[in-house]
């Protein structure tokens, strides 16, 4: 049986330049209190993978001298990182914009009492994965009890001014699908989803990100195993929008694994396709200190259709409506 990344290799996916870096995505660790399907780094709680310090003030380095104004801040659960809160502060204190992709639940876990607290007092912006407004489809997806854990989070955050448009305060949530299928219409799911959680639950939010599953990873290889890869990847290529290569991710972010090694995105690090820069075999955040990738190509396979079907779907959801 073929892996997915040599099912992925092989592709027509149209060919992509690098435009100015605005976005520096850092995954600092794999280890997560959570163990999800549709995770495309197959994160989970015994994961030991971990970005030290040296590796972030390298990456401190490159949000200085580059001028990208956002550090976007993902894992595994970054905050498990022991060193995710000094990142914080002092990504703060250089004026960049900092999001912390949160799983709601972490917010709960022992030793993080203070941390929605923190993430106020640092006016972190935070991008909270939950998949569904109803309990039943979360809990499926991710485990028994999640959902009210990730309810009793949003509480908290709201308690703190978080999704409060007065506050400044920016709390967006995130949804995946169930299975293969493409998100809807993020417009009208974020209605619904708004709707739902303020009657059912109180809680309130900025956005809703609508975010495509990608085949990769445990997806990928779920989609393997139940004979549907193939299937998924004619949906994705069959609802590919040309429009959507104009803002793409990749364009705009770097992706920087635990190691300080680089990618054009997130699901290129995941499947070991690192940034190509001069025929290096693997590129280190302290090789783009200085160095301008304005026009560099961008590594594609399949798994690119992903984000250019339908509505498109990057980190910062919809790419059209």
């Amino acid at each position: 049986m073929h892996s997915t990344r040599e099912l992925l290799m092989e592709t027509d996916f149209p060919p992509l330049l690098r435009g100015r870096l605005e976005t520096v995505q850092v995954n600092v660790g794999y280890r997560c209190n959570q163990r999800c399907l549709h995770c495309h780094v197959a994160a989970g709680p015994h994961r030991s993978e971990t970005m030290d310090w040296a590796t972030m003030e390298a990456v401190l380095d490159l949000l200085a001298a580059s001028g990208a104004g956002t550090l976007d801040v993902t894992g595994g659960a970054p905050e498990l990182n022991p060193h995710f809160r000094e990142l914080v502060r002092q990504a703060r204190a250089l004026g960049v914009r900092v999001i912390d992709r949160c799983n709601l639940t972490i917010l709960g876990e022992p030793g993080q009492e203070d941390l929605a607290e923190f993430l106020a007092a640092h006016r972190v912006e935070v991008v909270a994965s939950l998949p569904c407004y109803l309990e039943e489809n979360v809990d499926r997806q991710r485990g028994r009890g999640v959902f009210a854990r990730s309810i009793e989070g949003l509480r908290r955050l709201n308690a703190l001014g978080y999704g409060d448009p007065a506050s400044g305060l920016v709390l967006n949530l995130v949804y995946n699908p169930q299975g293969p299928v493409l998100p809807p219409p993020q417009a009208e799911l974020e209605a619904d989803y708004r709707r739902e959680l303020l009657d059912r639950h109180g809680v309130r939010f900025n956005r809703l990100l609508a975010l495509a599953n990608m085949p990769i990873q445990r997806f990928g290889s779920t989609l393997v195993s139940r004979g549907q890869f193939h299937d998924y990847m004619a949906l994705l290529r069959a609802s590919h929008r040309p429009e959507n290569l104009e803002t793409v991710m990749c364009r705009s972010l770097v992706s920087i694994d635990w190691r300080g090694q680089v990618y054009d995105c997130d699901f290129n690090q995941m499947l070991g396709l690192p940034l190509a820069l001069g025929g290096r075999p693997r590129v280190h955040v302290r090789d783009l200190v200085g160095r301008d990738l304005e026009g560099n190509p961008v590594v594609v396979g399949d798994h690119c259709y992903g984000c250019t079907a339908g509505q498109g779907s990057s980190c910062g959801g919809a790419l059209s409506g």
